[in-house]
């Protein structure tokens, strides 16, 4: 099969979907859980950029190179550079074909690289190395190789490069999440309901609104994509689903609503600024046996009295 028919293989509405995943280049971001795993979908996008014709590189860390291959036929297995990181991740061995640093030395010498056939990297998975490195350590070099403009000797004849991570988010805290997600240019989170996979697909376009849309899918034993139909929820705004929302009337130091009681009080209450008619017939009519006062005033020498000029003792 050359990489023209491969490319056309599938249904229409498949490669529909593994385009839009795949188009926008950068950091493609696949974040799965406990009940719906994510690398059966990496597996697929591994798949869809293999018949295109790039060259796919497979950093694989969490599962060894036979897991990772089984599935595919030999024609996709030929085409797949394995750096093989969950044998000897340290390299303690010495092989000459490692990698010195590890994944991470592997996608900096990934920014150097001068050809200008698109490549695909597929990271299985940042969540391993986030449990062995510091988050601004990954982030780094995640952005150095999904932006080659910011990469040293980079050229326009460079091809698109796609990072393809899979992310296990149960095994983080907010912050390592939110700072990889800032850095993806499509983010798919995976969901369902009733054994029925969904897909969130955020994408974040330069100098454009991001978008978002929701697909049901099932992934076919050898890895190509079935879409579904599922419930209706375009209509419905994006949330994540593994985030409870929050309530933003909780832990107040006031009340936002009064009950019938309170808003009795409060109607009834006279304010000191208000003026009512009694108040004012009650400070102007002395009660009885109440003291009166009176002023006495005696002009002095220097008093101007004028009415039609009183500042003209201000010698302006």
């Amino acid at each position: 099969m050359t990489p023209s028919e491969g490319a056309r293989a599938g249904t229409g509405r498949e490669l529909e979907m593994l385009d839009s995943l795949l188009a926008l280049g950068g950091l493609v971001l696949l974040r799965d859980s406990v009940e719906w795993e994510g690398r059966s979908l990496l597996k697929a996008l591994v798949k869809k950029s293999a018949l295109c014709g790039e060259q796919v590189h497979i950093l694989g860390c969490e599962v060894s190179e036979e897991e990772f291959r089984e599935g595919f036929d030999s024609d996709i297995n030929n085409r797949l550079v394995y750096h093989d990181f969950f044998r000897d991740p340290l390299n303690w061995s010495k092989t000459e074909e490692a990698f010195p640093g590890g994944p991470l030395g592997a996608l900096r010498a990934m920014c150097k690289r001068t050809d200008p056939v698109p490549v695909t990297i597929a990271l299985d998975s940042p969540s391993w190395l986030l449990l062995r490195l510091p988050c601004t350590t990954l982030c780094q070099a995640l952005h150095a190789v999904s932006h080659q403009d910011s990469c040293p000797g980079d050229s326009s004849s460079v091809g698109k490069v796609t990072v393809l991570g899979l992310l296990h988010e149960e095994l983080h805290g907010p912050g390592p999440v939110g700072a990889l997600s800032s850095l993806a240019q499509t983010e798919v989170t995976l969901g369902g309901t009733m054994g029925q996979a969904l897909a969130h697909i955020l994408c974040r376009r330069p100098r454009q609104r991001p978008t978002d849309q929701t697909q049901w899918f099932s992934i076919l034993p050898d890895f190509s994509l079935d879409l579904q139909e599922g419930p209706s929820v375009e209509s419905q705004p994006y949330s994540d689903p593994h985030i409870p929302p929050v309530d933003p009337t909780t832990h107040l130091t006031f009340n936002l609503h009064l009950s019938k009681k309170e808003r009795e009080a409060r109607d009834s209450l006279i304010l000191p600024f208000q003026f009512s008619s009694e108040k004012q017939q009650a400070l102007l009519r002395p009660r009885p046996g109440q003291a009166t006062s009176h002023i006495f005033y005696e002009p002095d020498a220097y008093d101007d009295l004028d009415q039609e000029d009183p500042d003209d003792d201000l010698d302006i």
